[in-house]
């Protein structure tokens, strides 16, 4: 039997329901973009704050135990962190180090070239950064300027890039024979990933400070970036110094990761501690409470 057609008492038509304003593009998830050439894959979930922190807590107590084997047995290890801005080198920088040592743990992040350093050989300013025994030295951007940002904004002549892109694999190679564990990032982001994340700057007084005019010509540069990094890759990406890609548009999970990496790839034992005993404080004595006025900072909280 047929279903009747419902009545409408008021006889007049039911207003049409409006239409999402919403972009069908809007609701789709994230797509992992990865420099190799693959096609992208869906991004996974992003990590949930309570795992995130728990983990993070575990794998700092872990660069702990790195650090005092680093310095027991006087390793030298170098990390260099690239990628484009807002690609969160910063960030994932301070989880590297929050814990642990600044003396043993050195972050460089070099100012451009003053005109002394312009007449040096190139490699040389940053050469001097280089660890000793039972340091790990962190570059906040390095010698790889002269892949990426300089020939892309035109502080150097293509030949010139040419130049170091030839010369790197055999100065890495001597890096690496000398005793030194080379580790190497790249932090990719996607395009809509930075734009956002570039705002926030803009957006976020505390942030401010990361944005600067030269930002903003990068930003317009994405695929004079991307061929750049191209080229770097091809020709500097070689089995004794690889490029690590770490996706980052989540940027919980490219800290985890790349932590965990670091952890995996410098050799490191956990060293035996004696039992921490608090000794017995000294008795007063004769010492009186001081009655000097002491300027206080004034209590606004």
């Amino acid at each position: 039997m047929a279903k009747q057609k419902a009545v409408n008492p008021s006889g007049k038509k039911k207003p049409e329901a409006k239409k999402s304003t919403v972009k069908k593009s809007a609701a789709k998830k994230p797509e992992a973009r990865m420099p190799t050439g693959k096609e992208p894959t869906p991004a996974p979930e992003r990590l949930k704050s309570k795992f995130y922190e728990e983990e993070l807590e575990r794998l700092q107590v872990e660069l702990v135990k790195l650090q005092m084997w680093v310095k027991h047995a006087g390793l030298k290890v170098c990390v260099v962190f690239e990628g484009r801005d807002g690609a969160g080198k910063g960030g994932a920088i301070k989880a590297l180090t929050d814990r642990v040592s600044p003396r043993i743990f050195r972050v460089i992040a070099l100012a451009a070239p003053n005109e002394r350093e312009k007449s040096q050989m190139y490699m040389q300013r940053y050469m001097r950064h280089f660890p000793s025994a039972g340091e790990i030295v962190i570059f906040d951007r390095s010698w790889y300027n002269r892949a990426g940002v300089e020939p892309v904004m035109g502080f150097c002549t293509q030949a010139q890039t040419d130049h170091f892109l030839d010369g790197v694999p055999a100065f890495e190679k001597a890096v690496v024979d000398a005793g030194i564990i080379l580790i190497k990032f790249w932090l990719e982001v996607s395009e809509e990933e930075q734009t956002e994340r570039l705002q926030d700057r803009v957006d976020d007084g505390r942030k401010l400070w990361k944005l600067s005019p030269m930002d903003m010509k990068s930003y317009s540069r994405w695929y004079d970036y991307s061929r750049a990094r191209d080229a770097m890759f091809r020709a500097t990406d070689t089995g004794y110094a690889p490029w690590i890609v770490v996706p980052s548009d989540d940027k919980r999970r490219a800290r985890l990761n790349l932590i965990s990496h670091i952890l995996d790839h410098v050799p490191y034992k956990e060293l035996p501690r004696e039992k921490i005993v608090f000794p017995k404080r000294q008795a007063r004595g004769d010492y009186q409470d001081s009655k000097y006025p002491f300027n206080y900072v004034k209590d606004r909280y």
